[in-house]
C-alpha cells in the first residue's frame, strides 16, 4: 500500500452539480451569510440544500475524504439498526419521509486519516476539519423524485473524540447509494484532490467531475467556470480577476492529465483523463 491508500470517491452527482453548494467565501462571510441552494436535477427530481452558514472548499474537501473513506470501509446503516449506536446514527441523520427506509452509511475513522487522505499539510490539526464537519452537520436537505420526498441531514457527526482523534460519521442516503453503487454517481480521483493547490481549482474539479465522464470531453465558457467558484454577480472589473484565476485554476487540471483547449476566446474544451491519476 501507498502512504493514500483511498484512489477515489463515489460521490452523488446532485453533490457534485448543485450550484453554489460549495463555493468560494470571502473573510467573515459565513458570520452573516446562510445556505439555501435549490437544484433541479431533470427527470422530476429536486434536491434543496439549507444550512445556517455557507460552504466552502475547505467543505469540499472533507466531504470528499469522507465519501472516499466511506467507500471500503463504511458500514451500512439499515433502517433498523441493531446496536445502541446505530440507532443513535439513524436518528442524529433526522430521516424524513421516504427516506426512512433508506440504508445511510457509517464511516469510522480518524481525524489524521481523514487529513492525510485529503492532502492536509498538518495531519494533526483536527480543529479545522472538526468545524468542517459540523458545519457539513448543519446542513438539511430535501430531496424529491416525482411524487416522492426524502428528507435528512447532509450527514451525522454523531461521534468524535479529540483525546484520541476517533471519527464516526454517518452518510445520508444519497451519498449511500452512490458509494454502494446505485444511483447518480461522480467518481473523483482522490489522488488529483490532493494535488489540488488553490480553493478555486478545488471547487472546479468538483463540478467538471459531476458533468464529464472520465475519457469524455466537454465545451464551456470561462465566464461558467466562473461561476462554478462564484455565483454571484460581479462588476467588469472583478470578472477581469475571475477569468484570471479560473485560467490559473485550468492550467492544474492540465498539470494533472485534463487537456484544456481554447477553441475560441474564453471557451474551452476540456477532457478528462480516462485513467486515474497515479498515487503521489
Amino acid at each position: 500500500m501507498t502512504k493514500h491508500e483511498l484512489t477515489h470517491a463515489r460521490l452523488d452527482r446532485a453533490h457534485c452539480l448543485a450550484p453554489g453548494l460549495f463555493r468560494s467565501l470571502k473573510r467573515g462571510e459565513r458570520k452573516h451569510a446562510k445556505l439555501h441552494v435549490v437544484y433541479d436535477c431533470g427527470d422530476g427530481r429536486r434536491i434543496e440544500f439549507s444550512g445556517p452558514e455557507p460552504l466552502g472548499a475547505d467543505d469540499l474537501r472533507v466531504l470528499q475524504g469522507l465519501v472516499a473513506m466511506a467507500g471500503p470501509e463504511g458500514l451500512v446503516l439499515t433502517p433498523e439498526p441493531k446496536t445502541e449506536a446505530g440507532q443513535q446514527a439513524r436518528q442524529a441523520l433526522e430521516l424524513k419521509w421516504d427516506a426512512v427506509r433508506q440504508n445511510a452509511l457509517v464511516v469510522k475513522g480518524s481525524y489524521r486519516a481523514l487529513a492525510r487522505e485529503i492532502g492536509y499539510a498538518d495531519p494533526d490539526d483536527s480543529r479545522a476539519i472538526r468545524e468542517c464537519i459540523e458545519r457539513l452537520w448543519k446542513v438539511s436537505i430535501i430531496a424529491q423524485a416525482g411524487s416522492k420526498r426524502m428528507g435528512f441531514r447532509l450527514l451525522s457527526d454523531y461521534a468524535s473524540d479529540e483525546q484520541d482523534g476517533k471519527l464516526f460519521v454517518a452518510l445520508n442516503p444519497m451519498i449511500a447509494l452512490a458509494v454502494i453503487g446505485g444511483g447518480h454517481h461522480a467518481r473523483i480521483d482522490m489522488a488529483e484532490v490532493r494535488a489540488l493547490r488553490t480553493d478555486p481549482a478545488r471547487l472546479i474539479h468538483q463540478r467538471l467531475c459531476g458533468w464529464i465522464d472520465p475519457g469524455k470531453s466537454r465545451r464551456v465558457e470561462l465566464d461558467t467556470l466562473c461561476g462554478y467558484v462564484w455565483p454571484d454577480q460581479a462588476s467588469p472589473e472583478a470578472m477581469k480577476k475571475r477569468r484570471q484565476t479560473a485560467r490559473k485554476a485550468l492550467a492544474e487540471l492540465e498539470a494533472l492529465g485534463w487537456q484544456v483547449t481554447e477553441y475560441a476566446r474564453n471557451k474551452w474544451e476540456i477532457k478528462r483523463p480516462a485513467k486515474p491519476h497515479p498515487p503521489g
